[in-house]
């Protein structure tokens, strides 16, 4: 038809595709669930873990407020959220929010995330190995210039994070004189 291949014949590792996405999106619920249960039985202790004091209290306090305020619905969000998709669940356990609410945003999470980010994933990747196919430098290039955006990224949130430690310290010590 036209040369355009069937979506049902894509593979990985002999795998279809479709089910690649089912056994991981499954994988992922039962993360979320681990993740949820392992922050209801330690609690607060949690914080004080080598996890904890990675994540920061502040950055903890600032996912437990966003629980707080959004509940389940803040489960949902984060599986849209690079780095809350794997905190948010183990602060959700700790502050209790309800469990059925949590399973049904940790479902419908795992629903629409790991579809969307399987074939979109997918196709990026096999759409820069046709362009590499074609044109080896182009491919290059392309690679070239997603790198270059994520230095940036990531050299300007360090940045930024670096001047908000500088004006907070800066508060602290106009307040302690």
């Amino acid at each position: 038809m036209a040369g355009i291949p069937d979506p049902a014949s894509a593979s990985f590792l002999g795998m279809p595709l479709w089910l690649w996405v089912i056994v991981g999106g499954v994988a992922l619920f039962g993360a979320f669930q681990a993740y949820y249960w392992i922050g209801h039985v330690l609690g607060s202790r949690l914080y004080a873990s080598r996890l904890g004091l990675r994540i920061g209290q502040e950055n903890i306090t600032r996912v437990e407020n966003v629980v707080r305020k959004w509940g389940a619905l803040a489960v949902y969000a984060c599986f849209w959220v690079p780095g809350l998709r794997h905190t948010l669940p183990w602060v959700a356990g700790v502050l209790r929010i309800s469990y059925p609410w949590y399973v049904v945003a940790s479902a419908l999470g795992c629903l629409t995330w790991v579809p969307v980010t399987s074939f979109g994933l997918y196709s990026v990747i096999w759409g820069w190995l046709v362009l590499a196919a074609r044109s080896p430098l182009l491919a290059a290039l392309a690679a070239l210039a997603v790198i270059a955006v994520i230095v940036v990224l990531v050299r300007r949130r360090r940045r930024l994070r670096a001047a908000r430690r500088e004006a907070d310290a800066e508060a602290e010590r106009i307040t302690a004189v």
